[in-house]
């Protein structure tokens, strides 16, 4: 059996709808497509933790190049803030990570009420290249506030 890692293709999108719509496989995460005019252009995903991290999850977003910079993730990520906490009851804090050079990203999470914790260094490996990222966070409490 050979297994690789590799991007997406377009040719893949029967086999990834098979198991993204698994509920054995989404039943941990919450991935949704993030859609303009019924037609999906990108993803948000929460990953709510388990065991004593239960208490915490994590968001991640993508979408279209075309699609930047028109305030749709910042909609979509707050769309999603606004049910995650029901979703998930044992959930009492939502986590981003962005990289420090990622401008929009970071601001997207700021316009969606996320407050800045701090740089976390040589996090992440990127494209082979060890990162700095920005650690965001959005509590339960916030929203109530």
């Amino acid at each position: 059996m050979e297994i690789k890692l590799r991007p997406y293709q377009l040719s893949d999108v029967d086999d990834f709808m098979e198991w993204a719509c698994d509920d054995q496989v989404i039943r941990t995460s919450r991935l949704r497509a993030i859609c303009l005019e019924d037609r999906p252009i990108g993803f948000i995903c929460v990953k709510p933790g388990s065991d004593h991290q239960i208490c915490r999850g994590q968001i991640s977003y993508a979408l279209g190049s075309k699609y930047w910079n028109k305030g749709i993730t910042t909609v979509a990520v707050k769309l999603v803030i606004s049910s995650v906490f029901e979703e998930f009851p044992d959930m009492e804090r939502l986590e981003g990570f962005v990289n420090v050079e990622i401008k929009a990203s970071q601001r997207v999470l700021e316009k969606a009420g996320f407050q800045k914790e701090g740089v976390l260094r040589k996090y992440v490996i990127v494209h082979g290249k060890t990162i700095d990222v920005i650690m965001y966070s959005c509590l339960k409490t916030d929203q109530t506030n």
